[in-house]
């Protein structure tokens, strides 16, 4: 046993070391003053030389800095250039477009929490509340989704004339050039309230405020466009539109088939250089009613009239609605949801270079300004709509599920029901945290080009499955469509924003993942450009040193994995209250296996990682649920650590390591190399998979928090647009839910005489007659009886039409008519 001795110190060091990271410098010294010290006992004096010269035989070359890059590192480097995978420009200009917020310690093995619990609290301004209190909620009173959906196809002229007035087209555009000003927190806000009355109203608000040509303007406008456009914009003089999307051009965004020519044409009456315009665009938001449109199409000047490129690439202009040769064609119909959209054609109109966003500076530039400037959108419209559909679909059931009875009793007691209830409030948990994480990114001053994805493609999801089990509850009030359905066009409308902006399928399989692995990444993008760089020696100094800082992260990874999975994550340092600091922990061990995985999949699969989309998109799934759960417990430390809300953060926090434990086993059971997939899986799962979906005991909890008014249900439903008036029947049943629940004491008495046999009349009101004049009831009772009569009425009533009156109100009239503003 003592023969080994030297040798089990040295590895007990090692796997220190690694955990740790420690300097080659410091473990070398460290193993070395272990080993004199084993030397100094006198036992196994043979074996500790033997374990010292293999130190030193590994460690010496390494540290001599020299020896390594001539004996190891220039070898390496020279294998490295010949395996690199090729990128595309479009690769390319994803990958340096934006910023590495914490996604990044996500990637690292060893996040560093008090990083993410150091940044501020996402608060509002108090002109920005009062927008929220004032006219935000003013717009959502006037909006009535029925009619807008069903009657007019369109939001009403004074809805419109009232978001001109109060510039709501405007909230991103700053103070100076006559817009809000606001923050990405308030934009997220606004729309999340929009969304929860009317999804064609928010699209409408949402387009203008996220790429729309107004952001590309702020940040890459010539002055005179910006002084120009940007007032009119604001206050709604220009309605805009963005066209990027077109028939054989969609995931596949810079393929576009739509050019320009540069050459000489007439504009206003002088003969300028411009561009020729021919495309075919579709699917194109506000398109219809749009007064400026903004167009991506790849710029050509084969006449070398701008320089000696005949190719000069993707690039963006502003097209005035009155410019000869625009054609805006009618409206497409998406799924009931009428917002306007339709497609847009030019064939060789001609624009001058001064119609160029960003001017001549900027010819050749427009996928990168999209990539930047898409990411901020996607970070908050369609994250907050979905946000806000969650929201109010979680207040409507959690209250309908009380007010709705069968065999005498609440349907939401009943376990069926509980699960989907759970499963909403867990998701909206959820959603809401990972809406508002992105918005205060984007605050912060970042470009979150892998947060905007992940948010972009999971909130979507989130608030699709919210709405598949709040149709599940609802029954056939959610199928009969009407002025009292309030979720029926918003199931209708869940696979607009699945498919917009990034469609899911892409997003998953490529984006989150294939953009992850290398931005968030902390060696390999500094490895790719270090092999790149035209100065031979600063190339292998710089190859050189990230190449041994990656290898002794993929050695710590790898060791980290091995030692969490042995004691599930039970040991470490972590923040957190008491409550929370076992779930850090979790995060930990599940950050190392992404680094490690992430690693290994680089190293042994090389350029064919990127074909490898199931492999992607499991890997994805892990940096996405790490990152929606560490969302989620900012956003339980910003609120103060509530007790109440442990129910919604335990149940959401299951759920996601649940989902990344999934992941992570069907990736490696999947592993292409299956030797290497089995490895990773002894070092991942060293005792096979634990992770448990949340129980039915902490399902039943968060069920019930949806089902009684409490604090943590308002901090959950918070936001959205609930006020009981005629054009919300969600606010009514959500208003009503305390009411009822105040009359169900009374409401089992009176049908316990029923049911006893002491009430003979069969017709209600006469019930409640006879139970007053038998002083079974008193009349305050019976009123208030009456009173949840009346309001169980309300909730579960569904509406009726004439036959003709549908066929009024059809939309094929407007299809038949070819009116762009009224069509379907």
């Amino acid at each position: 046993m003592s023969a080994v001795l030297p040798f089990l110190v040295l590895l007990l060091v090692v796997a220190v070391a690694a955990y740790h990271r420690w300097s080659l410098a410091v473990f070398t010294a460290v193993a070395g003053a272990g080993l004199v010290l084993v030397g100094l006992t006198g036992v196994a004096q043979v074996a500790t030389i033997v374990a010292g010269s293999l130190l030193a035989v590994v460690a010496l070359p390494l540290l001599i800095t020299p020896i390594r890059q001539n004996l190891i590192t220039a070898p390496l480097l020279k294998f490295y250039t010949k395996i690199l995978p090729p990128l595309s420009e479009t690769e390319k200009t994803a990958l340096e477009a934006g910023t590495v917020g914490f996604e990044g310690e996500l990637f690292s093995g060893a996040p560093k929490w008090a990083d993410l619990l150091a940044q501020p609290k996402p608060t509002l301004t108090a002109e920005e509340q009062a927008f929220l209190d004032g006219p935000v909620e003013e717009v959502c009173k006037m909006t009535n989704d029925w009619e807008t959906t069903h009657v007019h196809a369109d939001l009403e002229p004074q809805v419109w004339d009232y978001l001109k007035k109060n510039k709501f087209f405007g909230m991103i555009i700053p103070k100076e050039y006559g817009g809000l000003g606001f923050s990405a927190l308030a934009h997220h806000k606004v729309i999340q309230k929009l969304a929860s009355i009317s999804a064609t109203l928010s699209s409408t608000v949402g387009v203008p405020n996220s790429l729309g040509p107004a952001e590309l303007l702020l940040h890459y406008g010539t002055e005179d466009q910006k002084r120009h456009y940007l007032p009119r914009l604001a206050d709604g003089r220009e309605i805009p539109c963005f066209a990027l999307t077109g028939p054989t051009a969609g995931s596949d965004a810079t393929s576009l088939p739509d050019f320009g020519i540069v050459c000489e044409g007439d504009w206003n009456g002088a003969k300028v250089l411009g561009v020729k315009l021919t495309f075919d665009k579709r699917y194109i938001t506000l398109a219809p009613v749009a007064t400026v449109i903004g167009l991506a199409f790849r710029l050509y000047d084969p006449n070398k009239l701008l320089g000696d490129e005949a190719d000069r690439g993707i690039t963006l202009a502003l097209i005035p609605r009155e410019t000869p040769g625009l054609s805006v064609g009618r409206r497409h119909f998406p799924l009931n949801c009428t917002f306007m959209n339709g497609p847009l054609h030019g064939k060789e109109m001609f624009l001058p270079l001064s119609q160029l966003i960003g001017g001549e500076e900027y010819i050749g530039h427009g996928w990168r300004m999209l990539v930047e400037c898409l990411s901020v959108g996607r970070a908050i419209t369609l994250p907050s709509t979905s946000s806000g559909a969650a929201k109010l679909a979680a207040a409507a059931t959690g209250a309908y599920s009380r007010i709705r009875k069968q065999f005498g009793l609440s349907i939401g007691r009943f376990e069926g029901v509980e699960e989907a209830l759970a499963r909403i409030a867990g998701n909206t948990y959820a959603a809401a945290a990972l809406s508002q994480a992105t918005a205060a990114a984007v605050d912060r001053g970042e470009k979150p080009a892998v947060p905007s994805a992940i948010a972009k493609y999971h909130a979507t999801e989130m608030a699709r499955e919210v709405g598949k089990d709040a149709m599940d509850v609802h029954g056939g009030k959610g199928v009969i469509l009407g002025p009292s359905n309030y979720l029926g066009r918003g199931w209708q409308a869940a696979p607009i924003s699945i498919t917009v902006e990034g469609a899911n399928i892409m997003t998953r399989s490529l984006m989150i993942f294939g953009q992850g692995a290398i931005r968030c990444h902390p060696w390999v993008l500094k490895e790719m450009q270090a092999a790149t760089h035209p100065d031979p020696a600063v190339r292998l100094r710089e190859f050189d040193t990230n190449l041994f800082g990656h290898i002794g992260f993929a050695i710590s990874n790898a060791v980290r994995s091995l030692w969490m999975g042995m004691t599930f994550a039970a040991f470490g340092s972590a923040p957190g209250d008491d409550y929370t600091k076992r779930f850090y922990r979790r995060l930990n061990r599940y950050s190392a296996n992404l680094a490690l995985v992430a690693d290994t999949s680089m190293l042994t699969l090389g350029g064919k990682l990127k074909f490898k989309e199931k492999l992607s998109g499991r890997l994805g799934d892990v940096l996405s649920q790490l990152y929606i759960a560490s969302a989620m417990l900012k956003r339980y430390e910003d609120e103060g650590r509530p007790a109440s809300e442990q129910p919604l953060l335990a149940w959401a926090f299951h759920d996601s390591v649940f989902k990344i434990e999934n992941a992570l086993s069907g990736a490696l059971r999947n592993y292409p190399i299956r030797p290497v997939g089995w490895l990773l899986w002894l070092l991942v799962f060293p005792f096979g998979r634990r992770a448990q979906a949340p129980s039915d005991r902490l399902g039943r909890r968060a069920a019930a928090l949806l089902m009684s008014p409490s604090d943590a249900r308002d901090r959950l439903v918070s936001g959205v647009f609930l006020t009981p008036c005629e054009n919300n029947p969600a606010g009514r049943v959500n208003a009503a839910l305390a009411k009822v629940i105040l009359a169900e004491p009374v409401e089992r008495k009176f049908m316990k005489a029923v049911k006893g046999g002491e009430i003979a009349a069969l017709d209600y009101a006469a019930q409640l007659a006879e139970a007053v004049q038998k002083g079974l009831i008193t009349g305050e009772e019976r009123a208030q009886l009456e009173e949840l009569r009346r309001l169980t009425w309300d909730a579960i009533s569904v509406d009726d039409f004439d036959h003709e009156d549908l066929v009024a109100a059809s939309l094929y009239r407007g299809a038949k008519s070819g009116d762009t503003r009224r069509a379907a």
